[in-house]
């Protein structure tokens, strides 16, 4: 069974240039590498595959700021690229408001199509910083998830836009967070203490 990397230039594998998440990257392509699987196998294990196909969602990436599924684009069209993944937007330790919506809101189930949805709300909410519930769904709605009816993650990404607005923020626990007194709350010692 030949090697699934072959190609048809005698055999051999080419090169490809990608930046991604702002690393340049030389990745080794076969005729038949999706994105997603060149992606995987440089370690961005975020990028999930779904279908094979392009029509799962969960391997949503950012080609040049443009969201693309991942498993249907031919990796070799991506040389030259600029590519941003899951990975790129927090750390376990810091993460995106985006990512701690959907943590708080507890929009994050088996997890499988979580990062296409959270690049697509990236996405949307770079383009449209308010948007209407109706505007979540459909921007979502290409990303099958079997596990949450999607009401979590739609509440979740309209959490993400108040946040990233400066608006309301969410406990870890779901309520709402207890924002800590202003000064003018605290007194600024300009005034009587019982008034």
């Amino acid at each position: 069974m030949p090697d699934r990397r072959t190609c048809t230039n005698g055999g051999v594998p080419v090169e490809i240039q990608l930046t991604i998440n702002d690393e340049p990257t030389t990745a080794e392509v076969g005729a038949d590498d999706d994105l997603a699987a060149v992606l995987r196998r440089n370690g961005y294990t975020g990028v999930k595959c779904g279908c094979d196909g392009g029509v799962c969602g969960a391997s949503k990436v950012f080609v040049d700021d443009d969201v693309r599924m991942a498993c249907g684009m031919d990796a070799r069209n991506a040389d030259g690229a600029e590519i941003e993944t899951i990975e790129a937007l927090g750390t376990q330790d810091n993460l995106h408001p985006i990512q701690e919506a959907f943590v708080d809101r507890f929009a994050v189930q088996c997890g499988f199509c979580i990062p296409g949805m959270v690049i697509e709300a990236k996405a949307l909410l770079a383009d449209d910083p308010d948007p209407s519930e109706a505007a979540v769904r459909e921007a979502i709605d290409d990303n099958p998830c079997r596990c949450t009816g999607y009401q979590k993650p739609v509440e979740a990404i309209l959490d993400a836009a108040d946040r990233l607005r400066g608006g309301r923020s969410v406990a870890a626990d779901g309520g709402p967070a207890v924002e800590p007194p202003t000064r003018a709350d605290a007194g600024d010692g300009g005034g009587d203490a019982d008034e």
